[in-house]
């Protein structure tokens, strides 16, 4: 099998997790890893999914658990060109705050085990999928507190799961040191860690140890898009989550924060993924603000 793709994955500045959803096809739909642990849960279309060295077959309602830097895909069956608007729902956080809060809040260390398994790819039993499943469906659009109340319920019902299997075998390994040894890899690393600064395709092509046209057709098979979008995708959701977190910021100063060197861009790029201009999205931020609090 091919070495596995680093996928970047931001959680949120004020954000304990990340919890999102996705269609199929999708940019993350592909042979992949990430230092995140993360909860998968199917909810549309059969096929088969990949932990690891396991290879097995999955439906609606599959939940699995994969560890850090544990290499994972779900491929459905479906026809060439056909697509399904919500294919599964991901919850993403890391192995450190689950250790740092089982350190504060004694009574999560019985997800540990889960956790230790989760190494491998935890497979849940269909009973646990069918009591997460709406947890998760409610959390993708959570605010507050009631993110954490969902979170904490998942991990409980995880955690009681009986009949939870590990998928790939024991003497699986994943080394992520090899793994990011790959040039397209890292060039996605330094992209994350550099993703405020100035920098350019050939720079990256020269990380990636190719000439910048094979960079350029690895990139785009590798991400599904093209360096300018891949990298505007990530600077518009860092300056998204600056917007939520950091009011005292003017909003020019989040553009610049954030990697643009100018507000035309910047406004018109949040426009385009945002489908808002960013006063709008800070002025909505604000009402709901309002609204919570009056209630």
């Amino acid at each position: 099998m091919l070495d596995p793709d680093l996928e970047v994955v931001q959680i949120g500045r004020g954000e304990s997790f990340k919890a999102w959803e996705h269609g199929y096809p999708f940019h993350t739909v592909r042979w992949h890893f990430h230092p995140e642990c993360e909860i998968h849960h199917v909810v549309e279309t059969t096929g088969n999914y990949f932990v690891g060295d396991f290879i097995g077959a999955f439906e609606p309602g599959n939940l699995v658990l994969t560890g850090p830097n544990l290499p994972h895909n779900w491929v459905s069956d479906l026809p060439p060109g056909a697509s399904v608007p919500l294919r599964g729902r991901v919850l993403q956080f890391t192995e450190q705050f689950i250790r740092d809060s089982a350190a504060l809040l004694p009574e999560l260390s019985a997800f540990l085990p889960v956790l230790e398994l989760s190494r491998r790819g935890a497979l849940f039993p269909a009973a646990t999928a069918a009591r997460v499943g709406p947890m998760l469906a409610e959390l993708v659009a959570a605010k507050g507190i009631r993110r954490i109340e969902l979170f904490v319920a998942i991990l409980g019902e995880m955690s009681r799961a009986q009949g939870t299997r590990a998928l790939a075998s024991a003497k699986y390994h994943p080394d992520p040191s090899g793994f990011m040894s790959t040039g397209i890899n890292e060039a996605l690393a330094f992209i994350n860690r550099n993703l405020t600064e100035p920098f350019g395709e050939a720079e990256l092509a020269a990380i990636s140890r190719l000439s910048p046209s094979s960079f350029s057709r690895s990139f785009r098979r590798h991400t599904g898009m093209a360096l300018g979008q891949y990298v505007n995708r990530l600077r518009i959701n860092l300056a998204s989550q600056m917007l939520m977190s950091e009011p005292e910021m003017s909003i020019t100063d989040i553009c610049f924060a954030s990697g643009f060197n100018n507000i035309s861009n910047f406004n018109r790029q949040f426009l385009r993924q945002k489908g808002m201009p960013p006063s709008r999205f800070r002025a909505m931020l604000a009402e709901n603000a309002g609204a919570a609090q009056a209630a």
